[in-house]
């Protein structure tokens, strides 16, 4: 026992974070703007604390049970927590584009940001690295259906009837995400797994395979759990010690998707450094399909439910900085092989988006 405290300290300095957050919560509310925003990046590096724990468990379950299996867990982990900040935010006096911002944010963080950067930093260390192209292809024609269904025929959807819609859009992300995960699970789970060289496998798994499978699922959802409770605290003072700044309206939405891709951060340039480039992609395109497929229908059901529609078409400029990603994903990941070129190109995206973001837009 005193060993699993020992190896998990990070986890439980989180949990100690989470606690003295919950404590002193309103006195940090209290003694105005600059003490809640204190209070709100201390909850932050909590965060980043308890994720590297959740990226580590996850990595474990990728080596035992291996791709796609692996991956998947540490991506649905992140979607339920940016579902629970979500269902937690809109239940209070949250922008009403909080969720459309929040998706778009993630979508370009997973793809432009993750799969940007662990593609540029494997390409210098390894040069071309290598993954199954098929699942690129099946996640990209995904990701644009989801998105495209959910975020942009939403403007062109009367008012009076914005609930059909809504009701529709539930059916089909649900019934998409059901063919999806049997297809990736089933007969067609070759599409989202490579074969590396066995001594090159056994190099970089050898030391994972010794910690017990059961352990690292259950601290990997004690991870989430910790997560969801600081984010949830952080939300709360984040919010009040930017009102009224004039900060950008999005930053929340930000915040809010890379506390929910932290873990998988960590994990995708773990493997770009590892030359397993295959679970790069399956976290940044396998985060981005399962943060549009399984978000929308959740917060569309919270809408019905209170009978108050939240803001789901994206504006101009941020349908164009999708459609633009889209394509680059769509011509960059068709051979096979990723390179530091591609990588950057994905990464100067991820930086216009930050820069867009700034400005308001």
């Amino acid at each position: 026992m005193y060993s699993i405290l020992k190896s998990e300290i990070l986890l439980l300095v989180a949990l100690l974070a989470g606690v003295l957050g919950y404590m002193f919560e309103h006195s940090l509310l209290e003694a105005g703007q600059a003490m809640a925003l204190a209070g709100a990046a201390f909850l932050v590096g909590a965060i980043v604390l308890a994720s590297m724990r959740v990226a580590h468990h996850a990595e474990v379950l990728a080596a035992r049970v291996g791709d796609p299996y692996g991956t998947m867990i540490l991506t649905l982990s992140a979607v339920l927590v940016e579902v629970i900040i979500l269902a937690i935010l809109m239940t209070k006096e949250a922008s009403p584009t909080l969720v459309r911002d929040t998706i778009y944010a993630a979508v370009m963080l997973d793809i432009n940001g993750i799969l940007g950067l662990a593609a540029l930093l494997g390409g210098i260390k390894h040069g071309e690295q290598s993954y199954n192209d098929d699942s690129s292809r099946t996640y990209s024609v995904m990701i644009l259906t989801a998105m495209g269904i959910s975020m942009v025929v939403p403007e062109f959807i009367p008012q009076a009837k914005w609930h059909f819609y809504s009701a529709f859009t539930i059916v089909a992300m649900v019934t998409l995400y059901a063919v999806f995960l049997r297809m990736q699970v089933g007969a067609h789970s070759y599409f989202f797994s490579y074969s590396y060289p066995k001594t090159k496998a056994k190099t970089d798994e050898a030391p994972l395979q010794d910690t017990p499978i059961l352990g690292s699922i259950f601290i990997l959802v004690i991870g989430v759990i910790i997560i969801g409770g600081l984010a949830e605290v952080m939300s709360v003072l984040l919010t009040a010690g930017l009102k009224g700044t004039g900060a950008p309206p999005v930053l929340a939405a930000i915040v809010v998707a890379a506390i929910s891709a932290a873990p998988e951060i960590l994990t995708a340039l773990r493997a770009a450094l590892a030359n397993r480039m295959q679970a790069v992609v399956n976290i940044a395109l396998g985060a981005s399909l399962s943060t549009v497929i399984l978000t929308v229908p959740v917060m569309e059901a919270i809408a019905l439910y209170t009978g108050q529609p939240f803001i789901m078409a994206m504006t101009p400029v941020q349908t164009v900085m999708v459609a633009i990603t889209l394509i680059v994903a769509a011509i960059n990941l068709n051979d096979g092989e990723t390179n530091a070129i591609e990588g950057m190109t994905h990464f100067v995206l991820f930086a216009t988006f930050l820069m867009l973001s700034v400005l308001g837009l």
